[in-house]
C-alpha cells in the first residue's frame, strides 16, 4: 500500500514546503528554479539583489525556531513563485519585513528597485501591523478598513500577505499557546476567508487545516488517528474508482486526466458538524477529479459518469454555467459506487482547475518590466462592496458584523434570475428583499412586493437556485421597514436598509448626538467650549472617517459612536496642543535670545544643503506639498515638534497661510551647488495636461530615459472630453535639470501645458 500512498500524493501537486530545508542558499536556488519554470525572462538580477539585500538586512536576526530570519522571506517568496506571480511581487515577498524590522526605508527600496516594489512592501508592512483583539474592537475595525483599502490599490498586497501568514502558521508550534490560538482565530476569521474569496484554494485549504489544529486540537488529533486507521482501505477504494473512471473516459474517446484525493481535515470536520455525524457516518470523504480539455468534454464526461454510477438526487451542481463569485467553475455530482459507498466527482477543464487552485493569481499576466492584472480583477465585486461599506458605516461593530458575514466560509449560494435573464448570486436563505437590493439600492427602498416564477410570494420567501424573481416597486412606498433587518440574509441589503434609516432621521440623530455629548461633558465637569476648536474636531472626523461635524453628531445619535469617544478625543488633542505651545514658546525665546545684539543675522548650514537664519541644530525637512529643489526661492516654517519645514515661496500653503501663523516663518536659502555638495537628489512633482492620444506616455517616458532621470510614480486620468492629465514624480538635482525636462516635454506632440505642484 506504500506505492498507492505515493501514487495518491502525486495526483495533486501541493504548494512546496521549503521550510523543511535550512540552508538559505538552497532555498534561494529553489526559488529561482521555480520562477524559471513559468517566467519568460532569464534575467534574475532583481531577485538576486533583493535576496542579498534581505540577507544583509536581517543578518543576526533569528526566528523563534532558532533559524536565521532570512528563511521566512525566502519561504514566502517561494510560495509566491508557486502561485506564478510576477518578479515585482517575488521581490516584495523577499523584502516584506525589511522596512519594519531593519534600517532600510521605503525610499531606499524605491531607489534600489522601483516605486512598484516599494508600494507593495509598504502595503504588506501596514497589514503586518494589524492588531486583532476582541477587546479592542475599534482598533481592529480601523485596521481591517486599512487592509481592504490597501487591497483595492493593488491586490498583490494581499497575495503577498497570504503566503506570509501561511508560513507563519506552518511554524506556529514555536509560539506560546495563547499566541497560537490568537493567530489561528485571526487566520480563521479573516485570512482564510479572503483566500477563499480570491479563489486560492491551495492556500485556503492548508490555512483551514492549520487553524483547526490549533483551535480544536482534540478534534484534529482524533480525525488524524481515525483517518490513519482507515488509510489503506480508503486508498484502495480511490484507486479502484480512478482506474474504472479512466477506463470509461478512454472508451468514450474523451481525453482526460483522472485523480483521486481525500478531503482535507477541515472539510470533513465541517461536514461532521453541519450534519451532526461522526466520522464513521461520513462516507463521501474522498473525491475524484476529472480534468478535460474543453467545456464540451466536461458535459460529455458527466454523461458517461451518470451512466456508469447512480447519481444521488439533489447533489448535482453546475458551477460552469453559474460560476461562484470567486471565479470557481466545475461540475459537482455525488454518486453511489459499485461498493455502495457514496463519493463525489468534480469535472472541469485544465484552465478551470488552474483557476480553482490559484484563483485570481492564475489570471496574472506577465510582461517585462512588471505585471498587470487583466479584467478578472474586475470580478472582485465583494471587495468593491466592502469598500462601499467603509464609506457608509461609521459604526465599527456594524462594519465588523457585515464583514464577517460577507467573508463567512460557511455561506452557501443560490443563483436567481431577473425577468431579463441576468443571474444574481446571493447567500443561501436570501429573500426577495436581498434580491431587490442586489439589483439597486433604489429598487430595494421602493419595493412593495415580489413575484417568483410568476407567482406572488411573501417578502420573507426563501429564494431557491433557478428562481425567476420580479420585484414590484412603487413611488408611493414609504421605504423599508425595520422588520426587514431580521429577514434579510445578505450584508449588502442590511447595510443599505440601515443607511436609509440613518439618512431619514439625520436631523433627529444630529440633535440627539449633541445632547448626548453635552450631557457627557457636563457629568465630567468638562467645559465643552474650550475643546470645540475646528482643528480638534477635524482630528475626530479623521479618526472615524466622517466628512463633517454633523456626521459625527449623527453617528453619536444613532449609536455608531459613543459620546465618550468623541469628548475624550477632543480633550486629548487640546492637551497635546497645550504641551506643544510651551515647547514652541521656549524655542522662540531661545531664538530671540540667540539673535540679540547681532548686527548680521546668523545663518546655520544644514546637511540638506539649506542655510536657515538663526536656527542651530534644528532638523530640516522638505515639504511634500510643493517639493522644493535647489534653485527655487524658499522659506522655512517652524513646525510643532518636527523641526523646520522648507517650502517654495509660491507654495499655496504659504501664500494662503493665516496671519496668526506667519510669525513662525523663517528665512532660508540654498547653499551654492547644494546638490553637488550633499550628493542628494530632490523630489519633484509636475502635472502635464495634454490631448489624449496613443503613445503620449511612451514619448514622455523616453525623455526621462534619455536624460537618465528615474520616474518614481506616474498617475494618469482622461476626461470625457479627451483631456489627459499626467501626474509625474521623479528625482532631480535642481531647477536647471527640472527646467530642461519641462522644456523637452513641452515639445511633445499634444502637450498643452505643464505645471509644478504648489500645495
Amino acid at each position: 500500500m506504500e506505492s498507492q500512498d505515493k501514487k495518491i500524493k502525486r495526483t495533486e501537486k501541493d504548494i512546496s514546503r521549503p521550510e523543511d530545508f535550512t540552508d538559505p542558499d538552497i532555498l534561494y536556488q529553489n526559488l529561482v528554479n521555480t520562477v524559471r519554470t513559468y517566467h519568460p525572462s532569464t534575467d534574475f538580477s532583481m531577485i538576486e539583489r533583493a535576496y542579498r539585500l534581505a540577507t544583509d538586512a536581517h543578518k543576526g536576526q533569528l526566528r523563534r525556531s532558532g533559524e536565521p530570519y532570512i528563511i521566512h522571506p525566502l519561504c514566502v517568496a517561494t510560495i509566491l513563485a508557486e502561485l506564478e506571480l510576477d518578479k515585482e511581487t517575488i521581490v516584495a515577498g523577499l523584502l516584506h519585513d525589511v522596512v519594519e524590522d531593519t534600517d532600510i526605508t521605503l525610499d531606499d527600496l524605491t531607489r534600489m528597485f522601483n516605486a512598484e516594489v516599494a508600494l507593495l512592501v509598504d502595503g504588506v508592512t501596514k497589514l503586518g501591523q494589524l492588531s486583532y483583539s476582541h477587546d479592542k474592537l475599534d482598533l481592529q475595525a480601523e485596521n481591517l478598513r486599512k487592509m481592504f483599502l490597501a487591497m483595492a490599490k493593488d491586490i498583490r498586497v494581499i497575495l503577498i500577505k497570504l503566503p506570509d501568514r501561511l508560513h507563519n502558521m506552518r511554524t506556529l508550534q514555536y509560539m506560546p499557546p495563547g499566541k497560537q490560538r490568537d493567530k489561528a482565530r485571526e487566520t480563521m476569521d479573516i485570512y482564510a476567508p479572503i483566500a477563499h474569496r480570491l479563489g486560492i484554494s491551495k492556500i485556503k485549504i492548508e490555512l483551514d487545516d492549520l487553524c483547526l489544529r490549533y483551535l480544536q486540537p482534540d478534534v484534529y488529533t482524533d480525525l488524524e488517528e481515525k483517518l490513519q486507521n482507515t488509510k489503506e482501505e480508503r486508498l484502495g477504494s480511490i484507486d479502484d474508482i480512478v482506474a474504472e473512471v479512466k477506463n470509461h473516459m478512454d472508451e468514450a474517446g474523451i481525453k482526460a486526466e483522472v485523480n483521486g484525493r481525500v478531503k482535507h481535515y477541515f472539510s470533513i470536520y465541517k461536514k461532521m458538524r453541519n450534519q451532526n455525524k461522526t466520522i464513521d457516518q461520513i462516507y463521501d470523504i474522498f473525491a475524484v477529479r476529472i480534468k478535460v480539455e474543453t467545456v464540451k468534454d466536461c458535459y460529455a464526461a458527466l454523461g458517461v459518469i451518470h451512466e456508469l454510477y447512480t447519481p444521488i438526487p439533489g447533489r448535482f451542481k453546475d458551477y460552469i454555467a453559474m460560476p461562484k463569485e470567486n471565479m470557481y467553475q466545475s461540475l459537482h455530482t455525488t454518486l453511489i459506487g459499485s461498493s455502495g459507498r457514496p463519493f463525489e466527482i468534480q469535472i472541469r477543464t485544465f484552465d478551470m482547475h488552474r483557476t480553482a487552485e490559484y484563483g485570481i493569481a492564475a489570471h496574472w499576466k506577465y510582461k517585462e518590466g512588471g505585471g498587470s492584472m487583466n479584467k478578472e480583477e474586475e470580478k472582485l465585486s465583494w471587495l468593491r462592496r466592502i469598500l462601499e461599506w467603509q464609506q457608509d458605516m461609521s459604526d465599527n461593530q456594524e462594519f465588523l458584523t457585515a464583514l464577517k458575514s460577507d467573508l463567512d466560509l460557511f455561506t452557501e449560494q443560490v443563483y436567481c434570475f431577473t425577468p431579463q435573464g441576468d443571474v444574481k448570486t446571493l447567500p443561501a436563505g436570501s429573500t426577495p428583499i436581498d434580491f431587490a437590493y442586489m439589483i439597486h439600492t433604489a429598487v430595494g427602498n421602493r419595493m412593495v412586493g415580489a413575484r417568483v416564477n410568476g407567482r406572488q410570494v411573501p417578502i420573507d420567501y426563501k429564494l431557491q437556485t433557478g428562481d425567476r424573481v420580479e420585484i414590484i416597486t412603487s413611488q408611493n412606498s414609504k421605504g423599508p421597514s425595520r422588520d426587514w433587518l431580521s429577514i434579510v440574509r445578505s450584508s449588502q441589503a442590511r447595510s443599505k436598509i440601515n443607511q436609509w434609516f440613518k439618512s431619514q432621521f439625520k436631523e433627529e440623530n444630529i440633535q440627539k448626538g449633541r445632547e448626548l455629548i453635552d450631557r457627557y461633558a457636563r457629568s465630567r465637569g468638562i467645559n465643552l467650549s474650550e475643546y470645540s476648536k475646528p482643528e480638534y474636531q477635524k482630528k475626530v472626523m479623521t479618526k472615524y472617517g466622517l466628512r463633517n461635524w454633523n456626521a459625527v453628531m449623527a453617528a453619536v445619535g444613532h449609536g455608531g459612536l459613543k459620546e465618550g469617544q468623541v469628548v475624550n478625543k477632543l480633550v486629548e488633542e487640546a492637551d497635546k496642543e497645550k504641551k506643544q505651545k510651551m515647547t514652541d514658546l521656549e524655542a522662540a525665546a531661545q531664538l530671540e535670545e540667540r539673535n540679540k545684539g547681532q548686527n548680521k543675522p546668523q545663518r546655520i548650514r544644514s546637511k540638506s544643503g539649506i542655510t536657515v537664519k538663526g536656527a542651530d541644530d534644528v532638523s530640516v525637512r522638505f515639504s511634500k506639498c510643493c517639493s522644493p529643489v535647489p534653485g527655487d526661492e524658499i522659506i522655512g516654517f517652524v513646525t510643532r515638534g518636527r523641526g523646520i519645514s522648507i517650502h517654495r515661496t509660491d507654495c499655496a500653503n504659504i501664500v494662503g497661510m493665516p496671519e496668526a501663523d506667519r510669525n513662525r516663518l523663517i528665512d532660508a536659502e540654498w547653499e551654492e551647488n547644494a546638490s553637488e555638495k550633499t550628493g542628494e537628489l530632490y523630489h519633484a512633482d509636475i502635472t502635464i495636461y495634454a490631448h489624449n492620444r496613443t503613445g503620449i506616455l511612451v514619448d514622455i517616458s523616453k525623455i526621462f530615459l534619455e536624460l537618465k532621470v528615474d520616474i518614481t510614480s506616474i498617475q494618469t486620468r482622461t476626461s470625457k472630453q479627451g483631456l489627459k492629465t499626467l501626474e509625474l514624480s521623479f528625482e532631480t538635482s535642481g531647477t536647471e535639470e527640472l527646467n530642461r525636462i519641462i522644456q523637452k516635454i513641452r515639445n511633445v506632440e499634444s502637450v498643452i501645458d505643464i505645471e509644478r505642484t504648489t500645495g
